[in-house]
This record gives structure tokens, C-alpha cells and sequence, in this order.
């Protein structure tokens, strides 16, 4: 899994991409699919924000949160990326005749 970290307006410090390389990572680590991410944190006005696109095998999920700070951002962003990529699970698994019920056994 390939992951790019980058700012929009924003410098990305060390600490910063090491607490979001670690979040994403966890997150997508059940996922095989996951081909590669792209992290964008950026700050317009008084707000951050965190954008990312994962790209799945045939298919690419996207996702924005806003926060007080860079580390609020990125922990709604996990949050939403996290709820997409257990429901795109739960399709998958129902599509192939797989009972969504026996996930995860």
C-alpha cells in the first residue's frame, strides 16, 4: 500500500505525518483491497481540514472532515474512511452470497 502525505497551505511536520501514517495504516490494515492513499491537510481561514482518497480494487472512496486542529481533522476523517470502507466490505461480501452476518469470523 502505497500512502502520499501532503499540504495545501499547511506545512506537514514530522509529527504530524508520523500520527496520520499510524491512523491510516491501522485503519486499512484489515482491508487486502486498499492499493494506495492520498492524505491532504491543508487549513482555509481558521479551520483544518484532512482530505483523502483511498483506491480500492475497482473502486476509489473519498472523504473531508474539519477540525479545531490538524489532529481533530484527521481523527474525523479516519472515522468516515472507516465507516466507508466496512460498508463497501459488507456490499462486497452480500454481492458474492456471503451473509453479511458471518463477517469478521
Amino acid at each position: 500500500m502505497n500512502l502520499t502525505i501532503s499540504g495545501h497551505q499547511l506545512d506537514v511536520t514530522d509529527a504530524l505525518k508520523s500520527y496520520a501514517r499510524g491512523k491510516l495504516e491501522k485503519m486499512a490494515e484489515p482491508f487486502a483491497t486498499v492499493t494506495d492513499m492520498h492524505l491532504i491537510l491543508g487549513t482555509e481561514k481558521l479551520v483544518q481540514y484532512a482530505e483523502a482518497t483511498i483506491n480500492l480494487r475497482g473502486k476509489t472512496l473519498f472523504a473531508k472532515a474539519e477540525g479545531q486542529d490538524a489532529y481533530a481533522a484527521i481523527d474525523g476523517l479516519v472515522d468516515k474512511l472507516d465507516r466507508q470502507l466496512v460498508r463497501h466490505k459488507e456490499r462486497t461480501h452480500e454481492h458474492r452470497g456471503v451473509p453479511a452476518d458471518t463477517m469478521g469470523d
